[in-house]
Formats: C-alpha cells, structure tokens, sequence
C-alpha cells in the first residue's frame, strides 16, 4: 500500500475518508455503551449504580491501553512519512511487546483494589456486590484489550481505517446481540445476571482482536511484527512513551474526575451518582464520534508533518475543527429538546429522570465549545506534541473541573457540579487554542 496518499489527495475529501470509518465505529461503541447500561437497568437500579462505580476503573484500562496506542499511531505515522521502514517496524512490534505488558498489570493491580476502591463512594453492600461480580469478569479481559488496541491504532497509522471499522463494529454487535443474552438467560444459555454482561462485553473484545488477527496474518500491512524489531534498548521505545504516557494520562484524567465527582456529589444524594454515570454514557454518542474524527486525522497530520507538509497539518486541523463543531452543536439541541426521554432509557424513577433531564440541559452549554479542546489535543497528538495535549485534559478534567465543581455546588447544590462542567468546557477551549497556537508557531 502506498501510504503517499496522505499528502496528496485534497484535504476535505482525505479527512473525510479517514474519519468516516471510525466515525461509524463509534458510534456504533457508543450504541453498545448505552445498550449494555439499558440491559443492566433491567436488573435494577443498583446494578446499573454499581456500573456507574466500575466505569472510571474501565476508563483506566482503556485510557492506558488506548493511550499506549496512540504513541503507536504516531511513531509507524512519522516513520513512514519520513520514509524510515526500519523503525516503523520497530514501533510496531515494540508497541505490541509494551501494550501486552500493560494489560497483565492492569488484570492483577484493578481486580485486586477493587473492593477497597468501591467502599471509598459507597456502604450499600448490595451495589459493591453487584459490581466485584461485574469487575472480576471484565478485568480477565485486558491483555484482549490492550493487543486489540495496539492493532487498532496499527492499522490507522498505515492509513486502513476500514479494517478498524470492521473489526470495531464486528465486536460491537457481538456485543450487543449477547447482553440480553447472558444476563437473562435466552435460548439454551443460563442466567447469569450481571456477570453476563460483563462476559458479553469480553466476548465482543475477543471478536475484534480476532479479525485484527487474521487481516494481519494475510500480509497486507505495510508495517510488520517480528522478533527481529524486538530491541528494547532503543529510541523508538521512547518515542512511543513519549506520546503515549501524556496520551494515556490524558485518557485516564476522565476516571479521576469521575470519582471526584462521585465523591462530591454522594454527599447530596446516591441518586445524582446514577446520573453522572447516565450522562458518561450519553455523552459518548458525542465525544466518542468527535474522537473518530481525531483518530482519522491523528495519521494524516502525523505523516504530513514527517513529510513536512507544515501548510496541510495546519488546513487538515481546520477542517477537523470544523466537522467536530457540527457533531457538537446538533448533540446541544438533542439534550435541550429530549433530555427527559434520553434518562428514561435507564430508569422509571420520575424524580431520577426530572434530576437527569436538568443535569443534561445544564452540561450541554459547553458541547459546542469542546470542540477546540478535543480537537486540539488530537491534533498535538499527531504531532508527536504529547506534553502539550496533557496540559489541555489537565486543565479540562482536573485543575479546572473539580475545583469548579466543588465551590460551585457549595453555593447551588449538587446543580453546581452540572454548572462547572460548561464553565470548564469554556476556560479550557481559550487555553487549548493558545497551547495550539504555541506549539504550531514552534513548528
């Protein structure tokens, strides 16, 4: 494959192109989201609090595993941009190495805190039970986490965004058609209640690496996989770290937050828990597709500059800018509008779905605006700029965010925390335009 591409086809249609596929993959991950919670609900209001609480422990996982990936992404972008097959070999097979690393460590240490880290948000026995018997069963899956990652962001940085797409929705629906599945015992499987979707979800992570597997196998990728590439004591493993640790902690800031959050907010009610947890899986029907526009442009702007097409980093960032605020804008007017209908997919609970309808029109004051800060961080990223882009999720999801949140709902209650959020959304875009601006001047 010639990846040559990247640099010569007109922008708007080659960002299209690249960001499409993935755009649908998440949505479709978005769909799964909602629908795992949709099916949890079904079990009863604590099981799906009991998700709320497991999820910043997931987001760890995914955020060091997808973070370690886009230091991958990078290093195979730049190489091949810079015409360098040798170590672009090397990032692949050393990111593969590392990756596998980080998911036997993610399965020991999260399975192991588990308990302790349930009782710091929560005293009712029935949720932290509900989510040990998830946790344990969805942690078993990291190592299939982490090398379907790593093969993901593989795949990206040559350019074939199909295969991502394929493999993404192929265990996505897997996923879905298997939570009723599991968790109520359909056909001849048994019942197994929460713990079938936590093995649901496991079975769809298997699936994609599976096709991943075998896509490679036939020899089609410009970048190969070999124990020849297998020198640690070398550069590329810090270029890869270099990226990956900021991208990672920058995946991993939204698990603290959460938690945070959680914190704050349980001291009004545990029912405000349940709607934060809610809102992290609404808002991924967003965020999740604006991020499938910066997995398509994170290559292109990668191998340009390699290449030192400086003019085109700089029209392929506009371009995404522009698509992002679009996805962000018709998400605002979704939660003005239906905002009640959207928290009723998890819950009867008129007053649950009164405090979540209020939450969702307080909170999407700052979609629009997140743009600039999602899509500048991605872009930096590309760039091999992964100090910069922490700096933005650092002023987003934590030096910003918590305090707001925490002096805000001393004044206005636990409506306070929905108010930091867009407050945050609007100092942070300021800041992530002149990080931007900074870094591309260096350029």
């Amino acid at each position: 494959m010639n990846e040559t591409f990247m640099k010569e086809k007109p922008v708007f249609g080659l960002v299209l192109s690249m960001s499409l596929p993935m755009v649908l993959s998440m949505l479709v991950s978005s769909l799964y989201n909602i629908v795992d919670s949709y099916f949890v609900a079904k079990i009863s209001e604590e099981a799906m609090t009991a998700l709320s609480l497991v999820y910043p422990v997931q987001n760890l996982i995914n955020a060091v595993t997808i973070g370690f990936g886009i230091g991958i992404n990078a290093a195979i972008a730049y190489y091949l941009g810079a015409q360098d097959q040798d170590r672009a070999d090397r990032a692949a097979t050393l990111g593969a190495f590392w990756n596998g690393v980080h998911g036997v460590v993610l399965t020991v240490v999260c399975i192991a805190v588990m308990p302790l880290f349930l009782r710091l948000f929560s005293s009712d026995e029935v949720i932290i039970d509900y989510a040990v018997r998830y946790s344990r069963i969805a942690f078993l899956f990291s190592v299939v986490i982490a090398f379907g990652m790593t093969f993901e962001k593989i795949f990206q940085a040559v350019g074939q965004m199909k295969v991502a797409m394929v493999s993404v929705l192929a265990g996505c629906v897997t996923n879905i058609i298997l939570d009723p599945v599991l968790i109520f015992g359909l056909g001849p499987a048994p019942v197994m209640g929460i713990e079938g979707a936590a093995l649901a979800t496991g079975i769809g992570q298997v699936v994609t690496l599976v096709i991943y597997l075998v896509v490679y196998l036939r020899g089609t990728l410009p970048v190969r996989i070999s124990s020849h590439s297998l020198s640690l004591k070398n550069e590329v493993s810090g270029k890869l770290y270099a990226v990956g640790i900021p991208a990672a902690l920058n995946l991993a800031l939204p698990s603290l937050l959460i938690s945070a959050l959680n914190g704050i907010l349980s001291s009004f009610s545990d029912a405000y828990v349940l709607v934060l947890g809610v809102y992290y899986k609404l808002q991924t029907f967003l965020y999740l597709t604006a991020n499938g526009i910066v997995q398509g442009i994170r290559p292109l702007i990668g191998y340009n500059y390699g290449a030192g097409e400086h003019r085109r980093v700089k029209k392929i960032f506009r371009t995404a800018l522009s698509m992002s605020a679009v996805i962000m804008a018709f998400g605002t007017v979704i939660c003005f509008l239906i905002p009640d209908r959207l928290f009723g997919l998890f819950t009867v609970n008129p007053e649950t779905i009164r405090m979540g309808a209020e939450a969702l029109r307080i909170i999407s004051l700052g979609f629009l605006v997140s743009s600039i800060s999602v899509t500048a961080g991605g872009a930096l990223e590309g760039l091999g700029k992964g100090f910069p882009s922490l700096v933005i999720s650092l002023l987003r999801y934590l030096i910003l965010m918590v305090p707001a949140a925490y002096i805000l709902s001393r004044f206005l209650g636990a409506e306070g925390v929905w108010h930091g959020f867009w407050v945050t959304e609007w100092l942070t875009a300021a800041a992530a335009l002149a990080v931007y601006r900074k870094e591309t001047v260096k350029i």
